[in-house]
């Protein structure tokens, strides 16, 4: 029998799609991909294959599971299998470079970042930035790994030489252009089957202790699938529309992602700035009951319309 293949390796961030699932009585099956097996000499079964494989797995102990997922979307777009979010996406979802020279690509403007492997390369990169106030970041990461504000070189170069100092997954460090929003947030844009569903406002009041790409907090507190808090950090806005949303959905085209977050920040004069796209997207809970939208019921409603289409 034909299934929805649910690739993941987090059980806390699936299990909202697979109770709309059921909910909807959909058959599917979860493929657990922390490790494995890819024969290649044998065919994939049928069926249509949703990746949700998160560039933050090592943080879970999972620190070859993008790669394993690799292979097996490999194996399945050889084999011509619907693959929802496959190996182009993946690539994206692992690396911020890969993600902005994408962005770039599609006409889209990102915050001027320069890439840098090794210590000293870090310092070298902020001078030649030369910007009063700029952002470190992972390269590779997911739960804000590696964000940091700095407001001169001589204090990067303090932390970047203690023992405090986080080395990236894949060694590359981000610096990048502190934009500074008037209203202390930033907007979370919610695509499915390449279409704009809702956007969402971000509080980023609390610094960059939030982050945005995952909705979670670094220290993992806040997370967008638990429990509520006390004055929300998420709100759907009502009726959002901006020109972006074009160049948006054409990006997703261009790249093959069907399903994805994509945020972005205004500055003072208005000018939007893209800075993360997210293919292992989640949903706030409290935002969507307060709005009636929500995002995992359309997304399992979306798999079952691709599934018939087989």
């Amino acid at each position: 029998m034909k299934k929805i293949h649910v690739i993941h390796e987090n059980s806390d961030w699936t299990q909202h799609l697979t109770n709309r699932l059921n909910e909807l009585d959909l058959p599917f099956e979860e493929w657990f991909l922390d490790q494995g097996v890819v024969d290649l000499t044998e065919a994939p079964p049928e069926g249509i294959f949703y990746n949700r494989i998160s560039a933050s797995s090592h943080t879970r102990n999972h620190r070859y599971a993008p790669e394993l997922t690799e292979s097996v979307l490999s194996w399945l777009e050889r084999h011509d299998r619907k693959v929802l979010n496959g190996t182009r996406a993946l690539r994206l979802e692992v690396s911020k470079v890969n993600q902005y020279m994408a962005l770039n690509a599609a006409g889209i403007k990102t915050p001027l970042t320069i890439a840098a492997v090794g210590k000293d390369q870090i310092i070298e990169a902020a001078e030649k930035l030369g910007k009063p106030s700029f952002i470190t970041k992972h390269n590779r990461a997911g739960k804000g790994l590696g964000v940091q504000l700095f407001h001169s070189v001589e204090a990067l170069k303090e932390y970047v030489y203690s023992d405090s100092f986080e080395e990236p997954l894949d060694g590359t460090t981000l610096i990048q252009e502190y934009i500074e929003s008037p209203d202390s947030s930033i907007t979370r844009c919610e695509f499915i089957g390449g279409k704009f569903i809702y956007a969402v406002r971000v509080d980023t009041s609390e610094g960059f202790e939030l982050c945005p790409a995952d909705a979670c907090q670094i220290d993992d507190l806040y997370c967008p699938v638990g429990e509520k808090e006390e004055a929300p950090k998420f709100k759907v806005i009502d009726g959002f529309e901006d020109g972006i949303l074009t160049k948006y959905e054409e990006f997703l085209r261009m790249n093959k992602i069907d399903i994805a977050g994509i945020e972005f920040i205004r500055d003072a004069e208005g000018t939007i700035y893209t800075y993360d796209v997210n293919t292992n997207t989640n949903y706030n809970k409290d935002a969507e009951e307060a709005a009636g939208k929500y995002g995992m019921l359309e997304l399992a409603k979306y798999l079952g319309s691709e599934l018939e289409k087989l």
